[in-house]
């Protein structure tokens, strides 16, 4: 697939109307990444009208060794042309789903409190691919209640890591904890069929280290609902324990 056709797909994605004001929102932004710390991950305002850059983060430097000022200039299709190209077609089968599913599944009210996960590799100013993990949250929206301004965070890995291409749509719950709604797998079917989002969710916590108690107080269930989703992943995945639900998603390189 070549730049054209990704421009042409990727505008047809996000085709939307009206242009919102985003002077408040980067003015934040601006002021929060002076003080970050580098790392390896940078963050950057994303719009999809018109296929721009509203700001990227110093951190870009650091993680990808690309200049900012370069990259804002000129755009997304840059930043499109240094993707794996075995990635490009799913990376857009991803975002194309992804909106279909808000558009069609989410109250226009539930979209301002979605945020989106997706990965892709991308080539560095050492031309070397390394991994992406994308996050974005949605800033702005057409008049059509059409996300299309949003805060993206990049997360980079090591190219070593070989991550199947995955895409995931969360919502914010009464909690403040995101809640999976939405999963897919596009390179192989490990964790897409027969696990639940709310099991999902738990995996995501358990992760994390969480205890029974404290995911239930995060997803607002009980523990002892915590635990009948546990033994059931257990049971769906053949395994014993939630070392053996670790070093598997290890194994797989899955993005939940």
């Amino acid at each position: 697939m070549n730049n054209g056709s990704v421009k042409d797909a990727y505008k047809e994605i996000f085709k939307s109307y009206e242009n919102p004001s985003l002077e408040k929102h980067i003015q934040k932004i601006k002021e929060l990444d002076t003080y970050l710390p580098y790392s390896s991950t940078f963050f950057c305002v994303t719009n999809t009208q018109d296929l721009s850059f509203e700001f990227i983060s110093k951190n870009i430097k650091a993680c990808l060794g690309v200049d900012k000022n370069e990259l804002k200039a000129r755009g997304m299709r840059y930043f499109w042309s240094k993707m794996h190209p075995d990635d490009l077609e799913l990376w857009l089968k991803a975002l194309n789903e992804l909106m279909n599913f808000t558009l069609n599944n989410t109250s226009i009210d539930d979209r301002k409190k979605m945020s989106y996960t997706w990965n892709y590799r991308l080539k560095n100013a050492k031309d070397n691919y390394v991994n992406v993990i994308q996050n974005t949250t949605p800033l702005e929206f057409d008049s059509d209640d059409k996300p299309i301004i949003g805060l993206a965070h990049y997360t980079v890995l090591d190219s070593k890591i070989k991550l199947d291409i995955t895409a995931t749509a969360k919502i914010l719950n009464a909690n403040s904890e995101y809640e999976t709604i939405y999963f897919n797998n596009f390179s192989q079917k490990l964790l897409s069929d027969g696990i639940s989002n709310r099991e999902r969710d738990i995996i995501r916590l358990l992760l994390l280290n969480k205890s029974s108690k404290a995911i239930a107080e995060n997803l607002s269930i009980s523990s002892h609902t915590v635990d009948t989703h546990r033994r059931n992943i257990l049971k769906k995945l053949n395994i014993s324990s939630t070392g053996e639900l670790v070093a598997l998603l290890k194994l797989k390189n899955t993005i939940i």
